[in-house]
This record gives C-alpha cells, structure tokens and sequence, in this order.
C-alpha cells in the first residue's frame, strides 16, 4: 500500500467501489465496500489522491477523508465519462474517475461546507414550497374552470377563489375539495413566509450576501443563492470563467479558426442562473420603463433588442460584477452607467 498515489471511488447509497492506483497508472486493488468499511479501508490507507464524481454525498465524504489527511479531488461527472472503457459498472466507473483525476489540466469541484449545504437546503425547501404551491392554484383553477370559473394566474388571486367557491351554483363537493385546496395553500404560504424570514435574517448576517445586495436586481434570495452555492471566486481565473460557470454566456461550435456563437448554453448552476435572470429581467422592466438613462448600456441595449435578450446579456454583465464584487471584496460600482 505504500506505493498508491490515486484512489477513485464510485459512490452509491450503501455499496461504494474503489480502485487504487499508483503514480504511473499501475492497478493495485479494485474493491466493492459498505459505508463502514469503506470509512475504516480509506483510514488505513496512508495520505493519497482520492477522486470522486461530485454527486450529492461527495462533499460529505470529501470532508470526511480530508480529515484523515487525503487530498480529495471532486470532479463533475460529464468530465468522467469520456474515460469509461467500453461497459459501464460500477468498476469500471471507479478506474475511469481516477484515470480523470491524473489529468493535469482536469477540473475539479470544490468540496462545500457543511454550513454551506445547510443553507442550500434552506433555499431548496423554499424553492419546493413554492412549487408545491403553484401546482395547487393552478389545480384549482383547472378545476374551477370546467365549472365556468375563470380567474387569473398568480398567488395574487387566492381572494378571489375564495370568494367564487361560495357560489350557490357550484355542487358541495366542489366547494369543500376547494376550500381543501385553499387551506393547503394558506399552510404551505405561511411556512414560505416563515424561510424567507430565515433567508433575509441569514442573508443580513453574511458578509458576502451583504454585499451582493448592493447590485441591483439581486435580492436576499438570490445573494444566498450565490453565497450557498457558489465556490470560491479566486478559483475562477477571470469574470467569463464564472459566467460560464453559471451557462450565461454562448454555446460555442467554433473550427479553423471561425468563430461561430450560438444560443446561451445553460450549461451551469441552474438555481443562480434563473434568479440572475429574473433579478435582471426586473431591472430591466423598472429602469428600462422609458427606454433606460440616455447613454447607457442598457438603453442602447433595449433600442435594438428585444427585452427578454437584453435581460439575458444583463444576467452575463450581473454575473461578471459578482465575480469582481467577490474577488475585490468591493461593493457594487457602475462608473460607466452600464445599469443606472
């Protein structure tokens, strides 16, 4: 065992498999382990490279082997599958994430906190809640449609299902499945009202948040958002490497030497990427509403584009701010009045 340099693991539920490895590629052990074993196996293993496909018990092990003096490497696994010889299992699986991780110029994750995955669950129960609540208005208005009922989309208009379903028209069975529905909308509202309290309370007390919220377009949702989800900003070489990141900027199809961009590539971390795009499509609605302050980048954006574009290309300039914001440590600045 002295002689290994590289461990890849698959990572499963209960079964974990591994594959060790020397510093030229030599396979030294190919074993399928429970998750006691495999804690005692990696804590008799002297300090080496342990690769893992970052998935969503990877950080929990990544902090657990960083402790027993490892150097984890997570690494995304649309990067590992080039590498996977033929069938694919669960072996095979293993040999291909350390074959990956010896790859010099191989991208890695970095492994998270576990304050930090405690707060991106905070924002993911959020996000569930308030999708649960939109399945149950827009049931409700499906139903109270076929009885000739028409009322407009959006939680705003809770009032006035309430007040349709004490019509004398409708049959009894559906005024009590409706006032079911409303009773389950009002529970699942309170609770959303109850995180978002959490959110901003949380989002005052972080620094980084904190800063964010001096951009406009970015609110305490979205600056936890970026501050859960989000690594470190000086692991990214430059503004348009973030923005990538986040899959704000073009799908390239370029060859011999021609360029050619296509649509934006959406390739990233979605949750950051749609409230940067829903905080930008505000900004464009409430200081693009005559057109924007004459001179500025968004108002010659908006003389020859359409909005929903413009909204777009402004998330990808959001995007570049943050990483400076990060970087510098410096609150948001618009010398040149790209926004304002």
């Amino acid at each position: 065992m002295g002689e290994i340099s590289i461990v890849g693991v698959d990572l499963a539920k209960q079964v974990l498999q591994v594959h060790g490895a020397t510093a030229d590629g030599q396979v030294l052990f190919r074993k399928k382990l429970s998750r006691a074993q495999f804690a005692k196996f990696m804590a008799s293993l002297p300090p080496c490279v342990v690769a893992m496909e970052a998935c969503a018990t990877a950080h929990y092990w990544g902090r657990e082997l960083s402790r027993l003096g490892h150097e984890v490497r997570l690494i995304p696994p649309i990067y590992v599958k080039p590498f996977v010889k033929r069938q694919k299992n669960d072996a095979a699986d293993a040999e291909a994430v350390a074959e990956a991780a010896q790859r010099p110029t191989m991208r890695t994750v970095a492994v998270k906190t576990a304050d930090q995955q405690a707060r991106a669950m905070l924002f993911r129960t959020r996000d569930l809640l308030v999708g649960q609540r939109t399945r149950l208005v827009n049931a409700l208005r499906g139903h109270l449609a076929e009885h000739g009922i028409i009322i407009g989309q959006g939680v705003g208009n809770i009032a006035r299902f309430a007040a349709c379903l004490d019509q004398d028209t409708l049959p009894d069975l559906v005024r009590d499945l409706g006032r079911l529905y409303l009773d389950q909308i009002a529970q699942i509202s309170d609770e959303i009202g109850k995180l978002d309290k959490r959110i901003t309370t949380a989002a005052r007390e972080n620094s980084t948040a904190r800063r964010l919220q001096t951009m406009p377009g970015i609110g305490p949702v979205c600056a936890m958002a970026i501050a859960s989800f989000a690594p470190e900003m000086r692991e990214f070489r430059r503004s348009r490497d973030f923005a990538a990141w986040l899959g704000l900027v073009p799908r390239q199809h370029s060859s011999g030497g021609k360029q050619k961009l296509g649509r934006t590539s959406k390739m990233g971390q979605r949750d950051i990427r749609r409230l940067l795009i829903i905080g930008a499509m505000s900004v464009v609605h409430w200081r693009g509403r005559h057109g924007g302050r004459p001179g500025s980048w968004l108002s010659r954006m908006l003389a020859r584009k359409p909005r929903k574009l413009v909204a777009i290309a402004l998330a990808n300039k959001m995007a570049r701010m943050i990483w400076a914001m990060l970087a510098g440590e410096t609150d948001y600045r618009d010398p040149t009045g790209a926004i304002c």
